[in-house]
């Protein structure tokens, strides 16, 4: 028999009831197997309480539902008796339904019979009406219904009234308008305040504003006869007002034929105060001045005084800004001269805007390169660290702050302290570099962290970069502002070559194409692999090929083994035995032994802002690296790509205090003649006399690190970042001689140099021979110089 068959003879009737009979009896026996000891024993005494409690009515309940009410209830012996009293002893009686008696129909039932007949048609709905010969007891009379008494619809007079109905009538009307005449005096008391005319009247001047002058020029045509004007009369003493204020040449030329305007009503309180009162009216000017000529606090003459922009100007023309002479001239001779009015709050409110000549110092136009040159200052240099994350960068130069005492050791321990409550104490010197709050919270450095030491040859500006691939851009911020540079390298097993193939290798590369020449190679935590030698020997050769591979030259490489957690061989030597193989210098020595990059002295001066902030000096203060000339106290700069201009109020080199500054140093200038708002991070100061020039069309020679085609990149140069896109490839230069060897290329190869134009989403302050770097999507595609 086929399976078909089966299921057709198959009897579900049978089947479930067999299911039923196993799935009850197996789940009494799952109940009972759930039940514990204690669960039977609480049952046991439980139950035997409410059977107590429910005394004669135990008989009315079954055992199981006891047991229901007790699970239910949680062994609470009070509520199950209450809710088995409720709900099976005494179960609440429902009301019974009325019973309707027989022979007794609702309304809604009962009807009449309708008998059932054939259709009627058209002519049937006439039946039994006569068309003529009308019976009499047919007929209707129409009768018109009887007019109602009172005054008829045109305005008709209606009955005569009584005179006891006249006299309530006349009281009623004049206690009406009794008090309407009441709330019209008090609105008029408390709208008197609103009204300008008497105030102004009162307070004005004879023959001065503009209305003097206007009635001055139509004096001739005032003494002439007037023309019929119309007049509005009132039932009270106002109407006598009205007639006498009208001129005499008017109402004898008034012509008889002429109708007169009468008003019914006095005008209200909200025309009064809106078109004056009627006497007014009567003899309205045919010019009207505004409300606030007539005020006192109102001068015609207030344009005479020069405004704040001309006393701004001519303070900025006295700081050295390049504006108008014969125009600051006369703005500085109408500030100092007293103003011809009488009330000088706003002129002693325009004093007040002026600049502080005695904040902005005077331009002693110094011979900076002279300056200079006969200065016994030690050398200045800035470095950067570099490296893949947790490679301990910041930790290193923690431990180096601490060995050369520019922090103390109580600091160290306070960090430690506060690391401990969120489980980071091994964190405490890498603090000393991470000081925001979220750098700390998320154990890595996420901005350039900067801090200053010094030797007896040289004063170091530390500029510890972020080592995560998210924060490449603020580290090639802070690669752009380095002399050298110190890679980082993790010497663990397993830690080394993955950094090799993650920001090891990429920061490398960008040093080498931001210009960056000397590298000091740092092979940290040495000592966790115990001082090694195979180990520093395996990193220095493969550190080698790709360094040599970038173009780095071996002679600027340098190799270093220590141990930034324990300061083992960052300032001395350490006296552990594993270490004798190593005969190079400390860090420290090796920090010593890099000499900065050459000066630019001669070239304009321009300085990218790295910082903004506020001073007690300055409240406008910016703080970076000066790529290339000098600048001192009192010079004109210009802010670019804003073009505004502004003026050194503060120079201050290494945190101290000087005239002057040159290229290569880490400066903060305190500006004046600004606003902060033209002011970002990112923006280059230039001077007055060549200052940088904007542009939204770059052309450069880049060497491909990916592949590059027509596509989005962003460009970054130093804190400058700016979006645009690949909009031309003109040609594929040679490595060496730089001849083109293809152009118009669809695309570019990595590897191979490149010219290439960018178009920029807006303008920025980039020329000729800068360095830039180009990313897209988080990578970093191409680097080379502006053309």
């Amino acid at each position: 028999m086929s399976r078909h068959q089966a299921v057709r003879n198959l009897d579900y009737e049978e089947v479930l009831d067999e299911y039923d009979a196993d799935s009850g009896d197996q789940f009494e026996g799952d109940e009972n197997e759930q039940l514990s000891a204690e669960d039977r024993e609480a049952f046991n005494i439980n139950t035997a309480l409410v059977e107590s409690s429910l005394g004669s009515d135990a008989e009315k309940v079954t055992t199981k539902q006891i047991h229901d009410a007790l699970w239910y209830y949680y062994y609470d012996v009070d509520k199950t008796v209450s809710y088995l009293r409720n709900k099976f002893v005494a179960p609440p009686t429902k009301p019974e339904p009325k019973k309707v008696k027989h022979g007794v129909t609702s309304a809604a039932m009962t009807g009449y019979p309708v008998a059932k007949g054939s259709p009627l048609s058209a002519a049937s709905y006439f039946y039994g009406i006569p068309w003529m010969n009308i019976p009499k007891h047919r007929e209707a009379v129409l009768i018109a219904p009887p007019p109602r008494p009172g005054g008829l619809l045109g305005g008709g007079d209606g009955p005569k009234l009584s005179k006891l109905q006249a006299l309530a009538a006349a009281r009623k009307k004049k206690t009406d308008v009794k008090k309407i005449d009441d709330k019209v005096d008090r609105a008029e008391k408390r709208m008197s305040s609103l009204a300008i005319t008497e105030s102004a009247k009162e307070n004005e001047r004879p023959g001065s504003g503009i209305l003097a002058k206007r009635q001055k020029l139509s004096g001739e045509e005032s003494s002439q006869p007037s023309t019929p004007q119309q007049i509005w009369s009132t039932s009270d003493a106002q109407s006598a007002m009205d007639m006498d204020s009208v001129p005499e040449a008017a109402q004898e030329e008034q012509p008889e034929d002429e109708c007169i305007v009468v008003s019914s009503t006095r005008p209200s309180v909200f025309a009064q105060t809106l078109f004056g009162s009627a006497q007014d009216s009567a003899t309205a000017p045919q010019t009207y001045s505004m409300p606030h000529l007539a005020s006192s606090a109102f001068e015609p003459e207030a344009f005479s005084q020069p405004s704040p922009d001309d006393v701004v100007l001519a303070a900025q023309a006295k700081a050295g800004n390049k504006f108008d002479a014969a125009a600051a001239k006369s703005a500085t001779k109408k500030v100092v001269g007293k103003p011809k009015t009488s009330d000088d709050a706003p002129s002693g409110e325009m004093n007040r805007l002026q600049l502080d000549q005695s904040a902005v110092p005077k331009n002693k136009k110094l011979d900076v390169v002279k300056e200079f040159e006969k200065s016994n200052n030690k050398r200045s240099a800035s470095f950067v660290v570099v490296g893949h994350v947790d490679a301990g960068k910041s930790t290193l130069m923690g431990r180096l702050l601490l060995e050369l005492k520019f922090i103390e050791q109580h600091v160290i321990d306070r960090y430690r302290r506060q690391g401990e409550k969120m489980g980071k104490s091994s964190f405490a010197l890498a603090w000393v570099m991470d000081q925001r709050e979220e750098e700390r919270e998320r154990g890595v450095t996420i901005d350039i962290a900067t801090n200053q030491f010094e030797t007896d040859k040289t004063r170091f500006t530390i500029l510890d970069a972020p080592g995560h691939k998210d924060f490449v851009p603020n580290m090639i911020a802070g690669a752009s502002q380095a002399d050298f540079a110190i890679l980082v390298i993790d010497a663990n097993t397993g830690a080394f070559e993955k950094g090799l193939k993650g920001q090891t290798r990429e920061h490398a590369l960008l040093l080498r194409s931001l210009g960056v020449q000397r590298v000091i190679v740092a092979i940290n935590k040495l000592d966790m692999v115990g001082w090694s030698k195979e180990r520093f020997d395996e990193i220095e050769e493969q550190v080698t090929g790709f360094m040599k591979g970038n173009g780095f030259q071996l002679k600027n490489v340098a190799f270093v083994p220590i141990s930034g957690l324990n300061g083992d061989n960052l300032v001395q030597r350490p006296d552990d035995e594993r270490l004798s193989w190593y005969t190079g210098p400390t860090l420290i020595e090796a920090l010593e032994e890099s000499e900065p990059m050459t000066r630019a002295l001669q070239k304009p001066f321009r300085m990218s802002i790295s910082e903004i902030y506020r001073t007690q000096q300055a409240q406008l203060t910016v703080s970076g690296r000066i790529e290339s000339g000098t600048v001192q106290n009192g010079e004109g700069l210009i802010v670019q790509p804003s073009g505004e201009p502004a003026s050194i109020r503060l120079i201050e080199v290494d945190s101290e205090v000087q005239e002057w500054a040159v290229a290569g140093q880490n400066v903060s200038i305190g500006l004046a003649g600004i606003d902060p708002i033209h002011v970002r991070v990112g923006d280059i100061i230039s001077t007055k006399a060549a200052p940088i020039e904007t542009s939204d069309t770059l052309t450069m020679k880049v060497l491909s690190f990916d592949h590059l085609m027509p596509m989005p990149v962003d460009v970054h140069r130093g804190r400058l970042h700016a979006a645009g896109k690949v909009q031309a490839l003109p040609a594929v230069l040679d490595k060496t001689t730089g001849a083109t060897v293809k152009k118009n290329p669809k695309i570019v190869q990595p590897g191979k140099v490149a010219r290439v134009v960018v178009k920029l989403e807006t303008k920025v302050p980039l020329e000729a021979g800068q360095r830039v770097v180009l990313r897209s999507g988080g990578e970093t595609v191409a680097a080379g110089l502006l053309e």
